[in-house]
């Protein structure tokens, strides 16, 4: 039997749910409806039980959705029940700042090492964090049992760092170098282009009178 693809769209969904969820349970919410989800997201009830019946049965027919239990299923398909070892590679104005972006560490995601290529930074402490030189980032992926790598190296050394992270048998990367990588079609990559958002964001700012976008 073929399993069905879920598209990212979805998946974006899902962890828009998870923090909707995490809202909702400190708010102390013990049951939701998919109706009261949806308006919250801006959705239609029909999409949320779409988007959760690629996974599974969730709540009960006149009931509505368990909210502990609904944000512990989401969290167990997104993989953030879990803790996942984490290497950051850059830490100029962008790297820094991520090393202090507590989300990160309370979604489960454990920056353990530091690298970066500038002798200056070298021996430095982030956060307390040690960096390390890029001289021995195989070696160093390796022995820490990184399994996720964000980049936030110049575009010009991205490709070469990409190549040895892969090298290491990582299967994902968030990528925050403003250039297209190529990597083995079982390696995920996802890029971070702030400036094309803001490119994005500009756009409606001059095409759209009222601050109305046509939807398709």
């Amino acid at each position: 039997m073929r399993e069905r693809k879920i598209s990212e769209s979805t998946i974006h969904r899902l962890s828009h749910y998870y923090r909707a969820l995490n809202t909702l349970e400190k708010e102390h919410f013990e049951t939701i409806s998919s109706k009261e989800l949806a308006k919250r997201e801006k959705l239609t009830p029909a999409q949320v039980r779409k988007d959760l019946s690629f996974f599974g049965s969730f709540g009960t027919r006149g009931l509505g959705y368990p909210v502990k239990e609904l944000k512990g299923r989401i969290a167990k398909i997104l993989g953030i029940d879990r803790t996942w070892n984490v290497a950051l590679i850059g830490v100029g104005n962008i790297g820094s700042a991520l090393v202090s972006y507590k989300e990160f560490q309370r979604q489960g995601f454990n920056i353990k090492v530091l690298f970066d290529s500038d002798q200056r930074k070298i021996g430095s402490n982030h956060k307390g964090i040690t960096v390390l030189d890029t001289d021995h980032l195989e070696e160093e992926l390796q022995k820490n049992k990184i399994e996720l790598v964000v980049l936030a190296v110049p575009a010009s050394a991205a490709q070469n760092i990409v190549d040895h992270v892969v090298h290491c048998g990582i299967k994902a990367i968030l990528n925050f170098a403003p250039i297209k990588l190529k990597v083995p079609d079982d390696v995920e990559i996802r890029t971070e282009n702030m400036a094309m958002e803001l490119e994005y964001l500009s756009f409606t700012l001059v095409n759209n009178k009222k601050g109305e976008r046509k939807k398709t």
